[in-house]
């Protein structure tokens, strides 16, 4: 066209020309929103598998790998960065290669006009891409930047989720020092990382933005030694043009690149973390029932990460007997009632019940014959009868009443006009920490589980409730194998037999009065209590 006008003045074919650019354009414009509508469509399916295949991993996933990874971070980490993977996808047809393809088209059309435009446009070409790789920034600094606003993200959505909490009952120091140490380093990242691409961005927009006059300017003084003005109009001209499409080019190269990292960088977390809840996940086996309650710990070793808390443990408990794990904080109480309910996987050794391993039960037996207690229960926002109904889908109407009045629910329920059909929760009534206990024990009376485990299940509850709770207790561990965790001696005592720990060793075993005739750790421990239950403050001033 531009041969035609310029050079030859020559107008006949210029509507033909122009009839065939716009069918190029409108072709090409057909093409791409096709090659965006199909790249979109596999990224929202790569997108979807990534989410559901994190729900199927998060199913799987121990106890373990909760306790030492926030919600807030597994959310944003599965959300974020299955997101991210779709950016990169949706676009990686259509945009970038149209991005690669361009400058390349563009060298070879100078080619074809003139060797001194191929020449400006190659040393353009490589100019830019140096510039451009300089604002792409440092790949372990992006690195860095990105790990700094994935720690962000999960603090922020932990913080949020947690504002109910923060409001009722005061936060923790702790928690705002998690956020704003979360906040100020990425602020940091991200300043830095806007710095670093500061002067190659101003730099690149001058040459291209200041191609006319940087051209221009100098060619003017040589104007008159010009044999051939009018084609050097048409290499200015395609100049001017293709430098505009090649500094179009270079910023979505250089998007491309960033969404490429982007997409590597959330793949490899993703995987990292898949790979973390894989290996945490419990294996099961084919046996259905258990026949006996008898428990062993055969040399069990286990860590939270670098942190050993049990160490060689071995030890066997009889099965239709009622035992209580004792011992100072950090001794590994707890982690042995975790360890035996199947919520973690132990790091060596075997834990068997009935003369098999854990791991050679169906799920299905692990859960139908275990039920555990915790110190502070959760309850559905559902009714109470549903709540309850939870620890056996095929209970019956009257075996759940029945559960009710065991432990020792019919009071709360006589309070409420829809007694057992009463919503617990936010759009319902609100239970005392001590009535939800006793909803969870009906809950645990109801699955009838051979061996019951409860850890802390009477700490922090008041003086109303507990009468009530002990007698629901009594009720719940009727004929069961009954682990118990607990603070409060006063409620272990009639145990078959006290467990005391201390470093994850079982120091002393017995009854009561044979641990407290030993004049050991667990005579020491019975003394604390008693001092601390019998501590009053005598001086009113300091009320």
């Amino acid at each position: 066209l531009l041969y035609s006008i310029v050079i030859n003045n020559n107008y006949k074919d210029t509507r033909d020309i122009l009839i065939k650019i716009v069918i190029s354009l409108t072709a090409s414009a057909l093409l791409y929103i096709l090659s965006g509508v199909l790249s979109h469509v596999v990224a929202f399916s790569l997108e979807t598998t990534l989410r559901e295949k994190g729900i199927d991993c998060l199913m799987g996933a121990s106890f373990k790998f909760y306790d030492t990874n926030s919600s807030g971070y597994i959310r944003k980490t599965i959300d974020d960065n299955a997101a991210k993977t779709h950016t990169a996808v949706a676009h990686m047809l259509p945009d970038n290669m149209q991005a690669f393809i361009v400058p390349i088209l563009s060298i070879i059309l100078a080619f074809v006009i003139s060797i001194r435009l191929a020449i400006l446009i190659i040393i353009l070409t490589i100019t830019c891409g140096f510039i451009l790789k300089q604002m792409m920034g440092n790949g372990e600094f992006m690195k860095l930047y990105q790990q700094s606003l994935d720690r962000l993200s999960g603090e922020t959505v932990e913080y949020i989720r947690g504002i109910q909490v923060v409001k009722i009952f005061t936060a923790r120091l702790k928690t705002f020092k998690e956020l704003s140490k979360a906040i100020f380093d990425y602020g940091r990242y991200a300043y830095e990382y806007c710095l670093s691409c500061k002067k190659p961005y101003v730099l690149y927009q001058a040459i291209f933005l200041g191609i006319v006059p940087i051209i221009t300017i100098p060619l003017s003084f040589f104007l008159v030694k010009i044999d051939n003005p009018r084609f050097l109009a048409i290499e200015l001209i395609m100049l001017f043009f293709l430098s505009g499409v090649m500094m179009v080019s270079f910023m979505k190269i250089m998007w491309a690149g960033q969404h490429l990292f982007d997409a590597n960088y959330a793949i490899e977390h993703l995987e990292n973390l898949y790979e973390i809840m894989n290996k945490e996940k419990l294996a099961y086996g084919d046996i259905e029932n258990i026949h006996n309650t008898n428990i062993e710990f055969d040399s069990v070793s286990f860590a939270y990460d670098s942190n050993k808390v049990l160490d060689n443990l071995s030890f066997t408990l009889e099965g239709n007997k009622k035992y209580a794990l004792v011992g100072p904080s950090g001794s590994g109480k707890t982690t042995i009632a975790k360890l035996l309910s199947g919520f973690y996987k132990v790091d060596s050794g075997k834990i068997k019940i009935g003369g098999h391993g854990l791991e050679e039960y169906k799920e299905e037996a692990i859960i139908k014959n275990i039920a555990f207690v915790f110190q502070n229960s959760k309850l559905f926002k559902k009714s109470i009868y549903e709540n309850i109904a939870i620890g056996r889908k095929d209970a019956t109407r009257e075996e759940i009443m029945e559960a009710i009045r065991l432990a020792e629910c019919e009071e709360i329920i006589n309070r409420f006009k829809d007694r057992e059909n009463t919503i617990v929760g936010s759009k319902g009534v609100y239970l005392s920490g001590g009535e939800k206990q006793r909803i969870a024990i009906a809950r645990a009376i109801i699955k009838n589980s051979p061996i019951v485990i409860m850890d802390e299940a009477s700490a922090a509850i008041d003086a109303d409730n507990e009468y009530k709770l002990q007698k629901a207790f009594k009720n719940l561990m009727k004929d069961k194998t009954v682990i118990m965790i607990a603070h409060r001696m006063t409620s272990i005592r009639n145990v078959d037999e006290i467990i005391v720990l201390e470093e994850g060793k079982i120091v002393e075993r017995g009854n009561h009065q044979s641990l407290i005739e030993k004049n050991g750790l667990y005579k020491r421990l019975v003394d604390l209590y008693n001092t601390a239950n019998n501590w009053r403050v005598e001086n009113e001033e300091l009320l």
